[in-house]
Parts: C-alpha cells; sequence; structure tokens
C-alpha cells in the first residue's frame, strides 16, 4: 500500500518487506548494511526505471525516525519520500521484495500495474519471473494487458465462475490460444478481443 510505504517510519529492523510495505525503509538500511551487493542491484534496478533517480537511502532522523530519500541527478538535495511519486514508491518497495536475500516461498502481488508506467510491467514481470528461479513461486492478480503481454502461455491461468463454482483454466491447455500464440499474437491483445 502505498500510502503506509510513504511515510517516514520509527527507526528498526527489519529484514523483510512487510505485507503493506510500511517498513520499507528499515528493510533498503538492512539491505543497505547487510546485503549491500543486493542493495546495489536495487538502486541500479531503480536508476534504469525511474529517469534521475540515482540513489536511495534510508537515513535516520533526530527523532528516531527513518526516512528514505531519493536523489535525482537534476536536483541539489535528495526528495524524500513524501514528495515522490507513488509509482517511484512502488517500484522501490517491488525491488527491495524482490531483491531480498532469502526469497518468500510464495509471492503474491494484486494488481502491480497500478501506479506504474505500462512500459515498467514487462520489466518488472521480468523480476518476478527471475525471483521464481531463485527459489519463491509468485502469484500475481492482474487486470492489465500490458502485463499480460509479457507472459509466457504456460505462465497464464484464469478463473471462470460455472454453477456457483470456480473453476482454474490453464492458458497453456486451449489449442487455440497456442495457435494464435505461434503466429504471433500477444496474449493481453487476445484477452482484450475476449
Amino acid at each position: 500500500h502505498i500510502s503506509d510505504a510513504r511515510p517516514s517510519a520509527e527507526a528498526g529492523y527489519a529484514e523483510h518487506l512487510s505485507t503493506r510495505g510500511d517498513n520499507v525503509a528499515q528493510v533498503a538500511q538492512f539491505l543497505y548494511e547487510n546485503h549491500r551487493g543486493q542493495f546495489d542491484k536495487v538502486v541500479a534496478k531503480m536508476s534504469e526505471r525511474v529517469p534521475g533517480v540515482s540513489q536511495v537511502e534510508a537515513r535516520p532522523t533526530e527523532d528516531g525516525r527513518l526516512v528514505l530519500r531519493f536523489q535525482d541527478g537534476s536536483f541539489k538535495d535528495p526528495f524524500i519520500s513524501r514528495y515522490v511519486s507513488d509509482g517511484t514508491i512502488k517500484m522501490f518497495a517491488y525491488l527491495v521484495l524482490l531483491y531480498d536475500p532469502k526469497p518468500h516461498p510464495l509471492l503474491a502481488v494484486e494488481e502491480p500495474e497500478n501506479q506504474l508506467y505500462p512500459e515498467l510491467l514487462y520489466e518488472l514481470l521480468e523480476e518476478f519471473r527471475d525471483y521464481a528461479r531463485r527459489g519463491g513461486q509468485v502469484f500475481v492478480s492482474t487486470h492489465s494487458p500490458d502485463f499480460l503481454n509479457g507472459a509466457m502461455l504456460d505462465e497464464i491461468y484464469w478463473l471462470v465462475k460455472e454453477n456457483g463454482f470456480t473453476t482454474v483454466r490453464r492458458a497453456s491447455d486451449s489449442e487455440l490460444l497456442r495457435n494464435l500464440i505461434q503466429e504471433g499474437d500477444i496474449p493481453g491483445a487476445l484477452w482484450k478481443q475476449g
């Protein structure tokens, strides 16, 4: 939740991002201090995805709080998380989650497309795929054809409600979909066509 991740938080210790993302500053600080390579990957990916972001830091304040600061190369002073876009905060939180040194066995993400530019969704899907390769299963629910366009047919499932029951369908089980993809169609476009 962007509103939970945006404000400063009590200084403290957190190794993993919470379900609400309200401890993103603590986890960023943990990564910086204990897994610098992972933290550097997060910042490098942020620089690629969000133009201008050159550095991110979790800075303690005098009153015992921890605030995220985003350095934009165009400005002398960094912006605190309260003043950056929702998409910037969300992308940073996703990257902190996805570069966790100990992946969760199951990662469930609802509508990752919210607050993100459509151009970023394919790269985010690749990050989810890499996370799964490192040992965590990833379940994503989406309403975004752009996100779906980056998925392979065997990664796509949908739910159908029939006679009061919900059935899970696998896209790769459909001969029609397999043939359409083989002919060059893309999943998101097919979904929009019904």
